[in-house]
C-alpha cells in the first residue's frame, strides 16, 4: 500500500457506526454527568463535535471522498442491535463501553477495512482485523483516581441497548461527519 509522502497531504478519518437516538441521547447524557464530575469525556475532548459511535476503521487517507465512494459502495446491510453492558479501559487511560462482537459485526468490520483499504486508505493497525476491539469511548483521557467515579456513573446507565442504524466518515482533526447513503 502506498504510504502518503511529501506533497500528499493526508486527513484522518473514522468509519463509524453512529447510534440511534435513544441510546445516542443516555450516552450524551452520561458524558455530561461525568463531565460534572470532573472527568473528561468526548464532549469536550478535541474540537468537541464528537457523537456517540463505534468506530470501524481509523484510517490516513488524502481525502475523505474515496473511502466515502468504496463504503458506500458495499451492500446495504441491516442495523445492529447490541446491549452494551461492560466497561473497559485501554492504556494511557481511555475508557469505553465494550460492545459485543458477534461474527456479523466482525464480518461487517472486515468488510469497512477492506473497502477502505482498496481505496487506498492506510488503517490503523488496532483496527485491522484480528486486532479490532469493539467499543464506544467515554473518557479518552483519565487519571486513575478518576475510574471509581467512571464506573459508578456508567453503570447507573448499564446496560443500554442501542441500535447501530447510520453510518458516517468522521474528519477526526474538525469533527466533521460525512453520512453515508446506508449502512455498512
Amino acid at each position: 500500500m502506498e504510504m502518503p509522502g511529501p506533497g500528499r497531504p493526508t486527513v484522518s478519518l473514522s468509519v463509524c457506526l453512529l447510534l440511534d437516538p435513544a441510546a445516542e441521547a443516555a450516552v450524551r447524557g452520561l458524558w455530561r454527568r461525568l463531565e460534572a464530575a470532573g472527568v473528561p469525556t468526548l464532549l469536550t475532548h478535541t474540537h468537541g463535535r464528537h457523537v456517540p459511535h463505534l468506530t470501524l476503521a481509523s484510517v490516513h487517507h488524502d481525502g475523505a471522498e474515496a473511502v466515502l465512494s468504496a463504503l458506500a459502495a458495499l451492500p446495504v446491510a441491516p442495523r445492529v442491535e447490541v446491549s452494551l453492558d461492560a466497561l473497559g479501559m485501554f492504556p494511557r487511560s481511555r475508557s469505553w463501553l465494550a460492545v459485543p462482537a458477534d461474527a456479523g459485526l466482525l464480518a461487517r468490520h472486515a468488510r469497512a477495512v477492506e473497502a477502505v483499504r482498496a481505496a487506498g486508505a492506510q488503517v490503523h493497525g488496532h483496527y485491522l482485523p484480528g486486532a479490532w476491539l469493539p467499543h464506544l469511548t467515554l473518557a479518552p483521557r483519565m487519571r486513575v483516581e478518576q475510574v471509581a467515579t467512571l464506573a459508578r456513573h456508567a453503570f447507573e446507565v448499564l446496560p443500554l441497548l442501542a441500535s447501530l442504524e447510520r453510518a458516517a466518515v468522521v474528519e477526526t482533526g474538525t469533527g466533521r461527519l460525512h453520512p453515508l447513503p446506508h449502512l455498512v
